[in-house]
């Protein structure tokens, strides 16, 4: 079952403004039943004001008197006809000055092991410009000759699962453009024989 939001401002308000018993309100706030009586007896909560599940689209007319009536049922959360809100994608990840000299390595090695990568790619998975992949690229870096290819993954830079992304999406880039080649050489030698 969802959590409900405050539930022993909720119970309070159930506890105020119904007839449900101990036992229904402590299973719907998941409270333990005798946190629910001492409310009841205004032991716990002193003056805290309760809070309407009504309102807040929680609970239904219809289900509290259906409780009302029933004593063994049980309420249950009235369900949204909103949309779920949607994950929202993390940001650039900071990285330390110390590892930011070691970006254009990361760059190199990836250039080396897939090179139909494009730049947008690798800018998501190193989180660097394209300004500085494009110049790594066409190798006209100001410190192109001093940069030793190095694994980003041991760098720190990606984890383990984008780069297996990476790597597979452009073996099988390679693997098709292979055939490819193999083809058009079988019809070349096929056309000269």
């Amino acid at each position: 079952m969802a959590k409900i939001l405050m539930p022993k401002a909720t119970a309070v308000w159930l506890l105020d403004n119904t007839s449900l018993t101990f036992t229904q309100i402590s299973e719907f706030c998941e409270l333990h039943i005798l946190e629910v009586e001492s409310m009841a007896n205004g032991e716990v909560v002193g003056k805290m004001p309760g809070i309407n599940p009504i309102n807040n689209g929680i609970l239904t007319i219809d289900e509290i008197k259906k409780c009302e009536k029933n004593q063994k049922t049980r309420l249950k959360i009235n369900k949204s006809s909103l949309p779920k809100p949607k994950k929202i994608a993390k940001g650039a990840k900071y990285t330390p000055i110390a590892k930011r000299q070691e970006r254009p390595s990361a760059i190199k090695w990836l250039l080396k092991e897939f090179p139909s990568i494009s730049d947008n790619e690798i800018c998501r998975l190193i989180r660097t410009t394209k300004n500085t992949v494009d110049s790594i690229r066409n190798k006209s870096h100001w410190n192109y000759e001093n940069i030793i290819a190095k694994d980003p993954l041991k760098l720190g830079f990606c984890n383990i699962k984008d780069l297996d992304k990476i790597s597979e999406l452009h073996k099988k880039d390679e693997d098709t453009k292979n055939k490819f080649e193999e083809n058009n050489n079988d019809d070349e030698n096929n056309k000269i024989t």
